[in-house]
């Protein structure tokens, strides 16, 4: 035991902010609980029912069961994606086909209106189809007092139609009586036979268009049958009353004598009468009625209300985002005033707490922030960029209106690896912009876990460790180079483990800080060198800036974000309005241009109102 006094007794380790006592037990992270049978479950097994698991277990490489139920849901997931796609395009393109059929829509759009007020004078209607009268030389021994639209197919002798010559529907009467028997109230059919009777009276077809009737235009004598207008009115004046026993006689008068206009409903009751229906419509049809088909009515409201609710849900975000742009955003990034600055935040509990650095630091190369300066990692991921690229997003961070006190360029290079076009390698590129610090000149690799499976797990890196230099701006900086583990250095890719890789890095590494937790190799280096440059312990780190090697910034965009992260204690992240640069080189980038303005002007605008965006 170390006695009071002594050096040895002042050494005591203080309980860290988040581990917890050795002795309790830990909670295992992935529990083995049987999954119940919900009807999520149900479905994705009902519509995976063709891949048995011991197809998935020998061909597909899923042993467990958890596995392979993870793919059946995935499975699920698309099935439901392709059907929703599917209703989309049924309700955009085919519904209208289906319920409102072009014929359909063109004839009511084509109609001539019975008692219409049209400019076209002394227009009649035969069989349904609309006739001019205006050169007209009738031949018979009646004379007319035409009306708009008047249906004078009673004055022509019409032939019997193939609809109504089926054996079934003889029997009955109305399908095979010639009206022009008796008396039917239009002279007998004085114009003699229709087709001749046209030609030889001069009436000129208006173009086939139907004759059309509003309901008010259906009166004594006239009912409709599935949107066609009969005029029974000669049939009904010739026979006088009912054949005893006819079923269509039956409907025929019940229509008339109650004044039923719409009489669909009496003609459907049987195969036979809807066979004789279609007859009824050929022999006795005056026109159509001139309104929209129940199927055109609710395709035209479906498309309505869509149009009214897509329309809302654009205007709606709109108005939106300007609030946001005119009247929130100002408030967000304006300088937040003393009273609003928090104090630095750092890892009281960790082993470096209150001590002064032991590094050497290059405390007295950088200056002294402002109090509303968070200490800043601008994060620069790299693969196979060039030198203009890289530079160019470089320049914009160093360059901001930010103190270089409180900022750090962190540069990841992601292997071994020479661009298409380049002279050099990636990482050559990043160590050629940076004024290296002679202390730190050679690095040695070091290990850590990478963001891979087996062999590929095991990583190794380079930290160099400099200042970049931009104008009056000296900005401290690291660069972590992925060299790879000594087994793969003969690989095409040497280190490399992707871009995730590269930002889990400085995630772990701050987890790994924040927290106390044990190091790695490279996170030990890391923390070296962040120490050395800053002369502050990467604990008092707060913001992470996370840009592609691509992408330039604004001088103010560093200033703006963290006057956000100020000014609202409750922001956990920030995204920035990303713009097209080269926007005039093809017309690849001039169509971004809108896609990048919808995503951020409009989408993104408009989540912020609610305080987060996707």
């Amino acid at each position: 035991m170390p006695i009071r006094g002594e050096r040895g007794a002042t050494l005591r380790r203080g309980r860290t902010m988040v581990r917890t006592d050795r002795t309790q037990a830990v909670e295992p992270m992935i529990k083995k609980e049987k999954r119940q049978m919900t009807p999520w479950v149900i479905y994705s097994k009902i519509i995976t029912f063709w891949a048995p698991a011991i197809l998935l277990t020998k061909l597909g490489g899923m042993p467990e069961a958890g596995m392979q139920q993870a793919w059946r849901e995935k499975i699920a997931l698309v099935s439901l994606i392709i059907l929703v796609c599917g209703i989309v395009v049924y309700l955009t393109i085919f519904l209208t086909m289906t319920f409102c059929p072009e014929s359909v829509s063109k004839t009511q759009s084509n109609i001539f209106q019975v008692n219409s007020t049209d400019k076209t004078a002394g227009v009649i209607g035969i069989r349904g189809i609309a006739y001019s009268t205006n050169e007209a030389t009738w031949h018979g021994s009646v004379t007319f007092n035409i009306t708009a639209g008047m249906d004078m197919t009673p004055y022509f002798s019409v032939p019997l139609p193939n609809e109504c010559t089926s054996d079934k529907i003889k029997e009955f009467r109305a399908s095979q009586y010639d009206v022009c028997s008796g008396d039917n109230g239009s002279g007998n059919c004085p114009l003699g036979n229709v087709d001749n009777g046209i030609e030889n009276n001069n009436l000129k077809s208006l173009d086939d268009r139907p004759i059309g009737y509003d309901w008010s235009d259906v009166g004594s004598g006239y009912f409709v049958i599935n949107g066609n207008v009969l005029n029974l009115t000669p049939y009904l004046m010739s026979v006088g009353r009912e054949a005893s026993g006819d079923m269509l006689d039956e409907a025929i008068f019940a229509a008339a004598n109650n004044g039923l206009v719409d009489a669909s409903l009496l003609f459907q009751r049987t195969a036979k009468m809807k066979a004789a229906t279609a007859c009824l419509i050929a022999r006795f049809g005056a026109g159509q009625l001139a309104k929209d088909t129940p199927g055109c009515f609710a395709v035209n409201l479906f498309n309505y209300i869509a149009l009214i609710i897509i329309g809302g849900i654009v205007l709606s975000r709109f108005i939106m985002a300007v609030i946001f742009q005119y009247f929130l955003s100002w408030q967000l990034v304006r300088r937040p005033p003393r009273s609003k600055v928090r104090p630095l935040s750092y890892n009281a509990a960790a082993p470096w707490a209150g001590k002064k650095p032991q590094t050497g630091a290059a405390a007295g190369k950088i200056g002294k922030g402002d109090d509303d300066e968070l200490y800043t990692i601008m994060l620069v991921t790299c693969y196979s960029e060039g030198e203009e690229s890289i530079r160019g997003t470089c320049d914009s961070l160093c360059g901001t209106t930010f103190s270089d006190s409180h900022k750090l360029l962190f540069i990841v290079a992601d292997g071994i690896i020479k661009g298409s076009g380049n002279d050099r390698s990636t990482p050559d590129i990043c160590i050629d912009l940076i004024e290296q610090e002679e202390s730190f000149r050679d690095p040695q690799p070091c290990s850590y876990l990478a963001v891979a499976a087996g062999s590929k797990q095991h990583n190794m890196a380079k930290v160099y460790c400099g200042h970049y230099v931009v104008g009056e701006h000296r900005t401290p900086c690291l660069i972590v180079i992925k060299c790879g583990a000594p087994e793969e250095q003969d690989a095409a890719k040497p280190g490399n483990r992707g871009k995730r890789d590269s930002q889990m890095i400085l995630m772990n590494f701050f987890s790994n800080v924040v927290h106390n937790e044990r190091m790695v190799p490279l996170e030990y280096d890391l923390f070296r060198k962040v120490h050395f440059l800053m002369n502050v312990t990467p604990d008092l780190f707060e913001i992470v800036l996370m840009v592609d090697a691509d992408t330039k910034v604004y001088e103010d965009s560093l200033r703006l974000l963290v006057n956000c992260m100020n000014n609202d204690q409750l922001i956990m992240g920030l995204c920035g309005e990303t713009k097209i640069a080269n926007k005039r080189d093809s017309w690849v980038t001039a169509i971004q241009v809108f896609e990048y303005y919808i995503s951020h002007h409009l989408s993104k605008a408009f989540e912020s109102v609610f305080g987060g965006v996707t």
